[in-house]
């Protein structure tokens, strides 16, 4: 099944899962209430695939829980040797038709090619950066941070071991903020202290016994939890949370408006608008003229995959 799929924190590749998809677990873990870890990686591609079930799911329900999400370490560095010769992975090139089949099964769209003219070379960078907007900012902007990162390297094929690239991306996501000094973020990223914060997010991945991505592993009061391996159905999630919740069921909140929606999110795919919305891909454009004033959006496509961009920044 094309979502019991992870990628893979030792070899680097996305694979299928080995492990069991669903797991009762014990921890020692200070969470006074209801916390939801997200393991996740700025180079996985079944992380992106995944940003429309996470999304919805932290839109209607995320007031149950506390969210956190943890950088896993995919990639620090290419190695000399193979990477998974199991599954034709020996250079960075490798990456690319296996991040494009996520691509075309998931609807999020995915280039790819960056990996063969110009490879990422680690995801350490990036992750380094979302500690260090979540020590000076705020852990919702360094969430927004990931967004960006994403994006640039899935569709828009940048690479984002490159320091011009990041910058460009911090940047971005502060062009409308005064308050922030950009390249103190920068510095504390390239800094001792900025691989330190990562390696706290490292020793929290071993702690919670994670191994792939994406992984959600919920954890209640009492130290029991539920470890999540690869993209599930919402369904799922949502019966890990009531039944760690002393299986308290809690209504869903309202779906959200979708011109206010858009201007938060700054960029949605169809299949996002899709699964938040449950309409069908035919339905959306229909749907984006009856909700949106044209003149607060654009209309795009890339790689066969329409998506819209909000004209209120």
């Amino acid at each position: 099944m094309v979502n019991n799929m992870v990628c893979d924190i030792y070899s680097g590749v996305c694979k299928p899962n080995e492990e069991s998809e669903i797991e009762a677990i014990n921890l020692n873990i200070d969470s006074p209430n209801l916390t939801l870890y997200y393991v996740t990686d700025p180079m996985c591609s079944h992380c992106w695939a995944f940003e429309p079930t996470l999304n919805k799911l932290l839109v209607q329900y995320g007031h149950l829980f506390n969210f956190q999400m943890v950088m896993g370490g995919l990639l620090e560095e290419w190695g000399d040797g193979p990477i998974d010769p199991a599954n034709g992975i020996y250079k960075p090139a490798d990456v690319t038709p296996h991040w494009q089949e996520v691509g075309k099964y998931s609807r999020m769209p995915i280039d790819g090619t960056i990996m063969e003219i110009d490879p990422v070379q680690s995801s350490y960078p990036a992750s380094r950066l979302y500690k260090a907007i979540q020590q000076i900012d705020s852990p919702t902007t360094a969430i927004e941070f990931i967004r960006l990162v994403r994006e640039a390297v899935f569709v828009f094929n940048q690479n984002i071991s490159n320091p011009k690239v990041l910058k460009s991306i911090v940047q971005d996501l502060y062009k409308n903020n005064e308050t922030i000094n950009t390249a103190t973020i920068l510095d504390l990223a390239n800094s001792k202290k900025g691989q330190e914060l990562l390696q706290d997010d490292f020793n929290l991945v071993r702690q919670l016994g994670v191994r792939g991505f994406p992984t959600i592993v919920i954890v209640n009061s009492d130290n029991q939890g539920t470890k999540i391996v690869g993209g599930r159905d919402l369904n799922v999630y949502i019966s890990a949370i009531e039944t760690l919740n002393n299986n308290n069921k809690s209504a869903p909140k309202p779906l959200p408006d979708l011109g206010l929606y858009l201007k938060a999110q700054h960029r949605l795919f169809s299949k996002e608008i899709e699964f938040m919305y449950n309409i069908q891909q035919g339905e959306v454009a229909q749907f984006i003229t009856h909700h949106l004033d044209p003149s607060t959006y654009v209309a795009k496509n890339m790689l066969g995959e329409d998506y819209y961009e909000t004209t209120l920044d």
